[in-house]
């Protein structure tokens, strides 16, 4: 057994899948490099990310796949499932190796890949409906979240489209980084956590409109709601409870 360890990269990952093939390596397990805990009976190698090996990867998949296939290796990939690495290498050597490799279901691992990446997806989804910008007195929008998924580069083209007057940053609270939107085009920014812990307690870092808009949101939702209509199962079902900290009018 050889464990190919990566920085945790995507394209780390398809570097890995592409030493994979070049070393003709059969036992194998690739995980990222933070997670390697030292085997008696397991060799390591140390996967460079390498650009160009990672597209032939890549385009050799696009020919091999349909692109909504290949999408769903990506979203797997952000799942950041621990294991789900080795799911997709054998998921990859299927595809590499057989053709309509994604129709078969009876495989455990294009099942896997199928399942994960719907869950990817909704949590895309679910964060779509659910960020809430707050205008700092920078005219920035600014919006934190803290999904289950690394969802946050499957956010960049519908936000880009959607707000694509307004300069906006979407911080990921548990991953420590973020995507910022300049009116022309998105890059991945951090901040320090003190920054962060200190920018949510300093009311002045936020247009003071803000805490207005807020309250008026708030009043507003209070007013539409029939309290004889109130329907709590249904409600959680569409907006589950670990959602509701991203919503302003669940302050009341």
């Amino acid at each position: 057994m050889v464990n190919l360890t990566y920085d945790g990269s995507w394209y780390g990952f398809l570097s890995a899948v592409f030493d994979v093939y070049e070393r003709k390596l059969k036992q194998v397990s690739i995980l990222k490099e933070t997670l390697y805990m030292p085997e008696a009976f397991a060799g390591r190698f140390e996967v460079f990310t390498d650009n160009k090996k990672a597209e032939r990867v890549w385009n050799g998949l696009l020919k091999q796949l349909p692109v909504a296939s290949c999408k769903n290796i990506y979203c797997c990939y952000l799942s950041e499932i621990p294991g789900i690495e080795n799911s997709l290498l054998r998921f990859i050597q299927l595809a590499f190796s057989t053709k309509q490799a994604d129709k078969a279901f009876a495989n455990p691992d294009v099942l896997r890949v199928s399942q994960v990446a719907k869950m990817v997806y909704r949590e895309r989804h679910r964060m779509e409906a659910f960020v809430r910008f707050k205008l700092t007195k920078d005219n920035i929008y600014f919006a934190e979240i803290d999904p289950d998924f690394n969802v946050l580069p499957l956010l960049v083209d519908h936000f880009q489209k959607r707000y694509a007057d307004q300069v906006w940053i979407i911080y990921d609270l548990r991953r420590k980084y973020g995507i910022y939107y300049n009116l022309e085009n998105v890059e991945e920014i951090t901040f320090a956590t003190s920054e962060i812990k200190e920018a949510k307690g300093d009311s002045s870092v936020f247009e003071e409109s803000e805490e207005l808009y807020q309250t008026l949101w708030k009043d507003y939702f209070q007013h539409v709601n029939i309290e004889e209509r109130k329907n709590t199962k249904l409600h959680l079902r569409h907006v589950p409870k670990r959602y509701w900290k991203y919503l302003v009018e669940k302050g009341l």
